[in-house]
């Protein structure tokens, strides 16, 4: 299990990405999401502060979409 982190600030298309705690673009502006099994329960955690809420493109590929 791996602890994840939503970042509270919007992307310029208005998500907000979910990063394991490990991610070099780890955002200063985090709200912890706890330790999850892998990036989707991870990203249901977050949609439910952020309905957008992304895969970051590095540490959560499986879960970012486009």
């Amino acid at each position: 299990m791996e602890r994840y982190y939503v970042n509270q600030r919007q992307q310029a298309n208005g998500d907000h990405e979910v990063h394991k705690a490990t991610c070099q673009y780890l955002p200063v502006n985090r709200t912890d999401l706890g330790y999850h099994a892998g990036c989707q329960t991870a990203v249901v955690a977050a949609r439910r502060m952020y309905p957008t809420a992304n895969g970051c493109y590095y540490c959560s590929y499986v879960c970012h979409t486009t």
